[in-house]
């Protein structure tokens, strides 16, 4: 349907009692329309987004769309374009859920981009920082609560006419996602394909860290004027993100420092481990290399192709293995976007920049995703592969052409520094050998644990974060079944916590060992079930906790 169509057709409607009456179309896309409108109650304007009628059919989807509503409602930042209003009302005769936002007057950051890109080739390394770190501080309120926006990107984020960032739509993937559509299978990985991390293209379970990823393409982008990764098809992008090696920022644009470099390399890694722990972790780093930047100007190399993927949207596709091949169902259409990425007067869709979709405030009633370090398979699908880092080249191979006896005094070298190191874990071993609990991960009572060691890196275990006994006692009644429940979600909580609900509520329970130093010791890594399975609590199976030995993996 047109914008001219579509703007006819909702001309003079009004939502909840004719509280709120629809005025311009200010984007319509395969998902959802937004609209200006105004608040008669208030006396303001809103913008409200109109879920389509393939999905408002659908009860359970319409379920999870109010709860993810009501979690994001919760947040309230600067960088975060706020929740005001959720409901249902009838159009055409059809059940229509809405969402009533703030109503944002600027551009989308693509725009912007656009803009800097026509004039200066790129956006200006110091512009590019502060951004980010105003996007890494709407993620930072977002992660606290435990909701992963799953689709940044710049079309999702708003710059007003005072040059303030907003992030907005807190994914309508995870809603998609979650099984309870027709619109889509188990198993299928939705959002927009040029940023998407890793464990999104493997079909994997995902956490804070999915969004630094994603943050990390955006920064890329900003100060380069393209995309890492660019290919024909969204299967082949995706492969791109699991397999490829992203170029240094610096190899296109110049003018960047290492220190730019740096960020990107780190947040683009493939395994989520190695890169920054937290949003505020790279908010930080960015701002501090943005304190230490001269303004200077884009010098981007010339002949470098700048284009950033137009005509790919928001995807919906089967998940790829690690060698890039389809791992079932094949590659579906996908949604046309809306004509523009944010609020305000609609306006062509900039050409470089891929065409941003409307998603929905996720849900935090139930606890979101899948918060996990080795991902939680999938219902419905293959446990995915493990993460396989390749070794780094070592000194001795790389050095070969050096000459032998070069290499032999490398070796030699090698051998003593060894002996010196197994002399000093040996020591540091005797020495913690009485030590209790929280310094080497022995019993309560001062015993140390006969598979418990203190290593270089270990990290000590993070007793505030908890689960209440309410969540396993009195769980969230399954969407679809009246008679099952959604599996809480354990995971980043304490083990001590997680075996006291699950004590409480009468749950078999199995625990096994995962190296790994960002969380600490005793924190569950993944679970199995994963968090929001529905589950019948009287023909359960054992739940399965991964749970971290705050050791160095």
């Amino acid at each position: 349907m047109s914008q001219d169509a579509a703007q006819g057709r909702y001309a003079g409607r009004s939502l909840a009692g004719g509280r709120y009456q629809l005025r311009d179309l200010l984007g319509e896309g395969g998902m959802a329309s937004v609209h200006l409108a105004y608040d008669s109650v208030l006396d303001r304007q809103v913008a409200i987004k109109t879920l389509h009628t393939d999905l408002g059919r659908e009860q359970a989807f319409r379920e999870r769309f109010r709860r993810e509503a009501q979690a994001v409602a919760k947040l309230t930042h600067t960088n975060i374009v706020s929740v005001f209003d959720t409901g249902e009302d009838e159009l055409d005769g059809m059940t229509t859920p809405y969402i009533v936002m703030e109503y944002i007057e600027g551009k989308p950051l693509g725009s912007v981009l656009d803009a800097d890109i026509q004039q200066l080739g790129a956006m200006p390394a110091d512009k590019a920082l502060k951004i980010t770190a105003d996007v890494l501080a709407a993620l930072e309120i977002s992660h606290e609560m435990g909701l992963v926006h799953r689709d940044i990107k710049p079309g999702n984020v708003m710059m007003t006419k005072r040059s303030v960032v907003k992030v907005m739509d807190f994914g309508i993937a995870r809603a998609m996602q979650s099984g309870v559509t027709s619109m889509t299978q188990t198993g299928m990985v939705v959002g927009t394909p040029q940023y998407l991390s890793p464990e999104q293209a493997l079909g994997r379970g995902v956490d804070a860290r999915s969004d630094l990823y994603s943050v990390g393409i955006m920064l890329f982008q900003l100060t380069t004027g393209r995309l890492p990764f660019e290919a024909d098809s969204p299967l082949a992008i995706a492969y791109a993100h699991v397999q490829e090696e992203p170029v240094a920022p610096s190899a296109i644009n110049r003018s960047l420092p290492p220190a730019v470099d740096a960020i990107v390399a780190r947040a683009l890694k493939k395994n989520p481990n190695e890169r920054f722990p937290s949003a505020e972790a790279m908010r930080d780093e960015c701002l501090r290399v943005a304190a230490s930047l001269q303004p200077v100007a884009p010098s981007i190399v010339p002949g470098v192709q700048t284009s950033s993927g137009a005509g790919v949207s928001s995807a919906v596709f089967p998940p790829v293995d690690q060698t890039g091949a389809p791992q079932s169902g094949s590659i579906q259409t996908p949604y046309q976007p809306p004509s523009t990425g944010g609020y305000g007067p609609a306006t062509p869709a900039p050409t470089p920049a891929p065409a941003p979709s409307y998603g929905y405030p996720q849900q935090g009633g139930y606890q979101t995703p899948p918060q996990t370090a080795a991902y939680a398979p999938q219902q419905g699908t293959a446990t995915p592969p493990p993460y396989n880092i390749a070794p780094h080249q070592s000194s001795l191979s790389a050095g070969r052409s050096g000459g032998q006896k070069s290499n032999k005094g490398i070796v030699i070298g090698a051998i003593v520094v060894s002996l010196v190191a197994i002399g000093g874990l040996v020591t540091a071993l005797v020495l913690n050998s009485g030590t209790g609990r929280q310094e080497a991960g022995g019993d309560s009572d001062g015993s140390p644990s006969p598979t418990a060691t203190v290593v270089e890196g270990h990290k000590g275990p993070d007793t505030t974060k908890v689960i209440e006994k309410t969540k396993c006692t009195e769980p969230t009644e399954s969407y679809n079944d009246p008679k099952k429940i959604m599996l809480p979600d354990f995971t980043f909580k304490n083990i001590d916590s997680v075996k006291a609900c699950l004590q409480a509520a009468g749950w078999q329970y199995d625990t096994q060992d995962v190296d790994e130093n960002t969380y600490g010791e005793g924190t569950v890594m993944e679970q199995y079930p994963s968090a929001d399975d529905d589950v019948d609590p009287k023909d359960m199976d054992t739940i399965i906790l991964k749970v971290s030995t705050g050791n160095p993996a």
